[in-house]
């Protein structure tokens, strides 16, 4: 099984928010999220807290996938995230993430989601650090 086989299966923070991703090649993802009742902190609009959790995810993922041929997996250093618009019950959130500079341990990710059914409005922007290390550190 390879970690990002192990990476879904012991994720259990993202399956309980409803979020599941693709990879589109190796330090590029998308991560997918349906705001649902559960994500809502007002009677129209989702909680900032479940748009950080999908960027965090989306950039931690990405960068796992730049560095899982390597036995490697990631940790969040810091990341910064600009909330541009609301995101509202039954919108379709696409985070779409990229490596922008992969060193020996320390990789830049950047990530812009956006809502599939408001015409691809623009939702946040981030980006973030993460620290690359021995995948059996984690447990992996």
């Amino acid at each position: 099984m390879s970690l990002i086989e192990k990476y879904i299966l012991h994720n259990n923070f993202g399956k309980q928010l409803g979020m599941h991703f693709t990879i589109v090649s190796d330090g590029e993802i998308n991560y997918f999220l349906k705001i649902t009742n559960h994500h809502l902190a007002t009677p129209l609009s989702a909680h900032g807290g479940v748009i950080s959790a999908l960027v965090d995810a989306a950039l931690g993922v990405c960068a796992l996938s730049a560095v899982h041929k390597e036995n490697k997996v990631v940790s969040t250093v810091e990341y910064k995230t600009n909330f541009l618009a609301p995101a509202f019950l039954n919108d379709e959130l696409v985070a779409h993430a990229k490596v922008l500079q992969k060193g020996k341990r320390i990789l830049i990710v950047e990530c812009d989601i956006i809502c599939k059914n408001r015409e691809n409005k623009l939702i946040a922007k981030a980006m973030g650090t993460f620290n690359a290390y021995d995948a059996a550190k984690a447990g992996y």
